[in-house]
C-alpha cells in the first residue's frame, strides 16, 4: 500500500474519529417517547410539520382557553419532548399556549441534528406558532431555551420577532463549554460546532430572563452570568439552586415566581 494513501486513510479516520467524539458530546438523542401532555391532564394537538430543507419535524400544540399568547419552548440536547411532559405543564400554569417541538433526530422528528439542522427546525416552530395568529409579523410569542435550547432560541431570536426571550442554563457558546470540559484538547481550532449566543444577545434589546445556577457542573455558572452581563437591558437574572437540569423552578420556586411575572407583563390577562 502506498504511503501516501497509508497516511490520507489515517487522517480521514482521524478526521471521523473527532467529528463523532464531538457530535457525542453535543447530541444525546432519544427516539423513545415516554409518555405526552395526556399523562399530565393536558389538552393537546399533534402537529406534524417540515424544516425548509424538508425534514418532518414533529411537535406538541397545548392551548390554554386564557391564553393572550405563546412559549415556544426549544429544549436541552438529551431525550425528546417526551420527557419535557412535566416542563409544559408548568409553562401551562402560566396561563400561555405552549409549542413544544423535536429537533431533528429527536423523538418522532426525522433526520439527524447538527447546528445548522437545530436553527431549521426551530425557524420551522416559529413559523408553526406565527401560523396560529394568522401569520402574523409580530406574533404574541415569548421564545424559551434550556441548555443547548438556549442557543437555539437566542438564535431564532437574533432572525425573528419576539416578546420576550427565557433562558435556563445556558452557556456563550459551545466551544467555551467543550474548552472546560477537555482542558487538553485544541477545541477553538478542531470544533465544527459553534453554538454561539454570546455576540446574538449583545443586539436583543427584547425583555430578556435568564436563569443559571452556581452549582451547575455541566455548564458553568460564569458562562451563564457572562451571558446575562453581555446582554443589553431589559433583564433580569435569576440564581438558580440544584443542579444542572430543566424546568429549574422545581428546586427554585422564586424561578417560578419571576417567570409568572415576566409573562404576565407580556402577556397581560385579557380584561
Amino acid at each position: 500500500m502506498h504511503p501516501v494513501f497509508i497516511i490520507a486513510l489515517v487522517c480521514g479516520a482521524l478526521y471521523a474519529g473527532i467529528r463523532w467524539f464531538e457530535w457525542r458530546n453535543v447530541f444525546h438523542p432519544s427516539r423513545r417517547m415516554q409518555g405526552d401532555p395526556g399523562d399530565v391532564g393536558l389538552a393537546f394537538e399533534d402537529v406534524i410539520f417540515f424544516a425548509e430543507d424538508g425534514t418532518r419535524l414533529f411537535g406538541w400544540w397545548i392551548p390554554h382557553p386564557e391564553a393572550t399568547g405563546t412559549i415556544l419552548y426549544c429544549h436541552g440536547n438529551a431525550g425528546n419532548i417526551s420527557t419535557r411532559v412535566n416542563v409544559c405543564a408548568g409553562l401551562h400554569q402560566l396561563k400561555v399556549n405552549v409549542f413544544v417541538f423535536d429537533y431533528r433526530g429527536y423523538g418522532h422528528s426525522r433526520g439527524w441534528p447538527g447546528e445548522i439542522g437545530l436553527a431549521r427546525d426551530a425557524r420551522a416552530a416559529y413559523e408553526v406558532v406565527r401560523a396560529r395568529y394568522d401569520d402574523a409579523d409580530e406574533p404574541p410569542v415569548i421564545i424559551y431555551g434550556a441548555s443547548l435550547g438556549g442557543s437555539v432560541a437566542v438564535a431564532l431570536a437574533a432572525e425573528k420577532t419576539a416578546r420576550g426571550l427565557i433562558l435556563e442554563g445556558a452557556f456563550t457558546s459551545s466551544i467555551d463549554v467543550g474548552e472546560r470540559w477537555f482542558p487538553w484538547l485544541p477545541t477553538r481550532m478542531i470544533a465544527q460546532y459553534r453554538f454561539d449566543a454570546l455576540s446574538k444577545i449583545m443586539a436583543m434589546h427584547l425583555p430578556k430572563l435568564i436563569a443559571h445556577s452556581p452549582h451547575d457542573r455541566v455548564i458553568p455558572f460564569d458562562l451563564g452570568s457572562q451571558l446575562f452581563n453581555a446582554a443589553p437591558q431589559p433583564k433580569t437574572f435569576v440564581s438558580l439552586d440544584g443542579e444542572h437540569g430543566e424546568a429549574g423552578w422545581e428546586q427554585t420556586p422564586r424561578f417560578f415566581s419571576e417567570l409568572h411575572r415576566f409573562v404576565t407583563e407580556i402577556f397581560p390577562p385579557a380584561q
